[in-house]
């Protein structure tokens, strides 16, 4: 009789803790949201697709792609985005490389204490890999969506540009958020320029329009943009100028590349030939820099590094373990850190 009354007063206590513990987190969540996006490398399930050169991942390929496999990499995953926010997990999440909504379906159904919601829509990328987005109904409500097509100069098929209207619960104002997966370098960084300033090009029309119909929206732009904030792709958007966010001024300009700074400082999202390189990024319209309801908080973009994604010693340390390294599997998260940032609502008064 004395231990069960043991056992049932220490349940209890364990279940005060959490509750105590997980109480701030849950009345601070009110207070902010927070955003990150992520290039998950290739979210490919094991099923043929009759109309993709989904090839590469099917268990008879070089790199027997199995379920056992992608089961393995939707756990690493999790992991990674259960550990953004200060263990929280984002509020929205964009995602690049996945193939279908049913491959992200299975990635959402291994989280708890969130109520995640997915929005995607089929491109045309010939190997069927696409973008997306994640957001907690809870946190957010669903506004609009649209694809917005890309054409390049060779009329070759790649990825929209994903247009995901979503309205904040605690204030019913509007977030416009653009994920982005651009063309890659494939061919020479200078000759895919081109495909890299057409997408860049759909998204400025997107921009140009909502500010004519819609002045001072609040938008948030990210993605894998296969270039790096001074790059002519992005500078068209956001230029070269970073913001002190820290002075209370609002730019003077639509908008803002917060990766300027961490970029700037030898940091970055992806290793290529043993330099880090800063492709993948989030903008900000300046609406979410000034004093309006919802406020970008200063210095909070970070490059999302856990330790435990990371190789920790070799040639390689300190990137992030990918699945596979060409043929050969490696067991890992993605080739890609995230990023992320937080905002800051103010309360009515």
């Amino acid at each position: 009789m004395k231990l069960f009354r043991f056992v049932r007063i220490s349940a209890i206590a364990a279940l005060f803790l959490l509750y105590s513990r997980d109480l701030p987190a849950q009345q601070e969540r009110n207070k902010y949201f927070y955003v990150a996006g992520w290039n998950l490398e290739n979210l490919f399930d094991t099923i043929k697709d009759p109309v993709k050169k989904d090839d590469e991942f099917l268990p008879g390929s070089e790199k027997r792609w199995n379920d056992a496999r992608l089961d393995q990499k939707l756990d690493h995953l999790v992991y990674v985005i259960n550990y953004m926010n200060q263990g929280c997990g984002p509020d929205v999440l964009g995602i690049e490389e996945v193939e279908n909504i049913n491959v992200v379906k299975r990635l959402i159904y291994k989280m708890t204490g969130r109520d995640y919601i997915i929005v995607h829509r089929d491109s045309p990328d010939e190997r069927g890999i696409d973008v997306g987005l994640i957001y907690d109904r809870r946190v957010f409500d669903i506004d609009s969506v649209a694809s917005l097509h890309v054409e390049l100069p060779d009329h070759k098929p790649t990825r929209d540009i994903l247009h995901v209207v979503l309205v904040y619960r605690n204030t019913g104002e509007k977030i416009h958020f653009y994920v982005n997966h651009w063309p890659s370098r494939r061919g020479g960084e200078l000759e895919s320029e081109k495909n890299r300033i057409a997408a860049a090009n759909v998204l400025r029309s997107s921009l140009d329009t909502l500010n004519r119909t819609a002045p001072g929206s609040n938008v948030v732009i990210l993605g894998d943009f296969n270039d790096g904030p001074e790059n002519n792709s992005l500078t068209g958007i956001a230029g070269i100028n970073d913001f002190d966010c820290n002075s209370g001024a609002i730019p003077n300009q639509k908008f803002i590349n917060i990766t300027l700074k961490k970029y700037r400082a030898g940091d970055g999202t992806y290793s290529f030939k043993g330099k880090y390189e800063m492709i993948d990024q989030i903008l900000l319209s300046s609406s979410l820099l000034g004093n309006g309801r919802i406020r970008y908080e200063c210095e909070s973009f970070d490059v999302i590094k856990p330790e435990f994604m990371m190789y920790r010693e070799g040639k390689n340390a300190g990137n992030p373990i990918p699945t596979y390294i060409g043929n050969r599997y490696i067991g890992g998260y993605s080739d890609h850190f995230p990023v992320g940032a937080k905002f800051i609502v103010k309360e009515l008064k």
